[in-house]
């Protein structure tokens, strides 16, 4: 956690409050010491970027959890799109 936190200039009770608010969950090493993942590293990055402009911890958590969301769903419509461009493509081709 020492390490994370250094990487990512905040303190370790902050990443400490991140897995306390369950925004992460960091995996525990057999000593029990957290292990972040490069993503939970970049939440963690972002979470500081509204915690520093202001935004209470919660209020980060949750805009967090909802940009994640609109990724996903964004990448799920492009995919959707993707497979009914092929098939309309298909359909138009001439046998």
């Amino acid at each position: 956690m020492g390490h994370a936190a250094e990487i990512l200039g905040v303190r370790q009770a902050f990443l400490r409050s991140l897995d306390a608010a369950k925004l992460l969950t960091p995996q525990r090493s057999e000593g029990g010491h957290r292990r972040y993942s490069r993503y939970q590293l970049r939440i963690a990055a972002r979470a500081h970027e509204l915690v520093a402009n202001g935004t209470a911890l919660d209020a980060a958590c949750r805009i967090i959890i909802l940009e994640d969301q609109l990724t996903e769903a964004r990448r799920i419509n492009a995919e959707l799109q993707q497979a009914q461009d092929r098939r309309a493509e298909s359909d138009a081709t001439p046998d």
